[in-house]
């Protein structure tokens, strides 16, 4: 049994043998230096067991510049109708995505995106999910480190002595980076709302100390350890 799950393991396609061979910038590159690729979902639904991936969009991040033209977008067939709720988040319907290609080849090309960078997407834990399920279906994992604005975003407030809110939403991440919000709940317009926003905010970070790529994957620890060590309030007289 061991042999067969061993076998199912291996990267069953060309693309994903290359995602899972390239090398990745390591912990502690400055994050400037990294290679990233911002990406968005949108879904059937929020269970990665039932729901499927229909549309995604990326923008490649290179020394500190985003490449949007370099991003990319693509569609989903998927296996079940789209769910009403879902259409009227984000406007694709079943009927929109009947001569888009079965999931395993749609996500080829953003398997050859992400190959030798970091993940970078808002609320990650979306993402993890259900890339991780697709990429499962290439015989592949989804490769460490994935870095999420949610976190980064929280933690800026909480560098500036703020309290940060339990989760900020993507057009607040915007805000607070003072940069556009492109039209939401697309693919491709969020995932460059979010590439945008993490390079503001981490340059703003940057006012606190140095950024590596491993520190801002570790920002969620850095968030509880900001809750149990706030800022020391100053005792002078403004």
């Amino acid at each position: 049994m061991s042999s067969f799950w061993a076998l199912r393991a291996r990267p069953s396609t060309p693309a994903a043998r290359a995602y899972a061979r390239a090398s990745l910038p390591r912990r502690r590159t400055p994050w400037r230096r990294a290679s990233y690729c911002v990406v968005d979902l949108e879904l059937s639904g929020l269970d990665p067991r039932v729901d499927e991936i229909i549309s995604y969009g990326a923008v490649p991040i290179d020394c500190g510049l985003a490449g949007a033209g370099r991003s990319l977008y693509g569609l989903a067939r998927p296996t079940h109708p789209v769910p009403e709720a879902s259409i009227l988040l984000h406007g694709i319907r079943t009927v929109d995505l009947a001569k888009a290609p079965p999931l395993d080849e749609a996500i080829v090309p953003l398997l050859e995106a992400m190959t030798g960078r970091v993940l970078v997407a808002h609320a990650a834990h979306v993402e993890r999910a259900f890339l991780g399920v697709a990429l499962r279906g290439q015989g592949s994992r989804l490769r460490e480190p994935i870095l999420d604005t949610d976190a980064i975003g929280r933690l800026l407030i909480a560098e500036r002595g703020e309290s940060p809110p339990g989760f900020l939403p993507l057009g607040e991440l915007a805000r607070l980076a003072r940069v556009p919000e492109h039209r939401p709940h697309h693919a491709l317009s969020d995932a460059l709302t979010t590439a945008q926003a993490f390079l503001a905010i981490v340059a703003h970070l940057e006012q606190f100390g140095p950024e590596t790529v491993g520190s801002l994957a570790g920002a969620t620890r850095r968030l509880e350890s900001a809750r149990r060590f706030p800022p020391k309030q100053s005792l002078e007289p403004g």
